[in-house]
């Protein structure tokens, strides 16, 4: 389909006025739509909206007792961002092993999210800093927004809980507890440029030798971004010894659904989780 209209609005208003009609294309930083597109994995709609004028989706800001990331905020901006280092160091370090200075320097946030891949690098810190969407729509012309936490936002590879005539305008950040540890993993065969293979985050409140209040993420390794449920259970207040380690990885070993492809093979995946769970937990309990 050959693109018709072309809009590039300096308000958020206006923006969503022209999705209302729901046969729009929302263009970002373009890193990832750009070469789907010409690949033939994405086809261009009617309308092509960039976005990337307007002034509220660049911000990062406290509010209530969270931080507001802009949409529009790029990786280069949230790795560097005052607020971002001071209380997500787990998002600043899955930043610097995104892709190449390039990419980062104009690849967004929101696209990250909004492009739903199974081994999206910023999906999975955001899932373990418990991170919310809000959404934006204009259906009476009156902009409406709604929160959706990030877990629930996902519904499969490429694909999101967003309707049509709605913008990711955010995504929001509790302000993490007093004693909060955070570490991220991501293997590939180069450290950023790649694809990963598979990717990590876990976080929790150092109580002792254990952790509380247990967040669990993996990527690459299930249909969309994984939350670890069963996996943060049997980590949740487990002293963190040998015996206690092995079991965790293990459940997380069990826990996730990876497949057969051109980065690793099923059986190798889940022998990465075990292993990097139980090196990164080791990490936790010698630190």
């Amino acid at each position: 389909m050959t693109v018709e209209h072309y809009w590039a609005p300096t308000t958020l208003p206006d923006a969503l006025d022209h999705l209302r009609g729901g046969d729009v294309t929302i263009l970002a930083g373009g890193t990832d739509l750009m070469p789907q597109s010409h690949a033939g994995r994405v086809t261009l709609k009617r309308g092509l909206l960039n976005v990337r004028r307007v002034p509220e989706l660049h911000r990062v800001e406290r509010a209530e007792g969270a931080v507001r990331i802009g949409a529009l905020c790029t990786i280069t901006e949230l790795m560097r961002d005052p607020l971002v280092r001071e209380h997500f160091g787990l998002l600043a370090d899955a930043c610097d092993h995104f892709a190449s200075d390039q990419l980062r320097n104009a690849a967004t946030i929101g696209g990250n999210v909004c492009n739903a891949s199974p081994a999206g690098d910023t999906l999975v810190p955001l899932l373990a800093l418990d991170a919310e969407v809000e959404l934006a729509s204009k259906p009476d012309g009156r902009v409406e927004t709604r929160r959706v936490p990030l877990a629930d936002f996902f519904t499969g590879p490429g694909r999101t809980a967003r309707a049509p005539d709605e913008l990711l305008c955010a995504i929001r950040l509790p302000l993490p507890p007093p004693g909060f540890v955070g570490r991220f993993f991501k293997f590939g065969t180069r450290p950023a440029l790649d694809i990963s293979a598979i990717s990590i985050a876990i976080g929790g409140v150092r109580s002792g030798r254990a952790l509380t209040h247990v967040r669990v993420a993996y990527g690459a390794v299930a249909p969309v971004p994984l939350r670890a449920r069963r996996t943060e259970a049997a980590l949740e207040g487990a002293p963190l010894d040998a015996a206690a380690i092995d079991r965790v990885a293990a459940t997380a070993r069990d826990e996730v659904r990876p497949i057969d492809d051109v980065r690793a093979s099923a059986w190798y995946r889940k022998e990465l989780v075990f292993n990097m769970t139980r090196r990164i937990l080791g990490d936790v309990a010698q630190a």
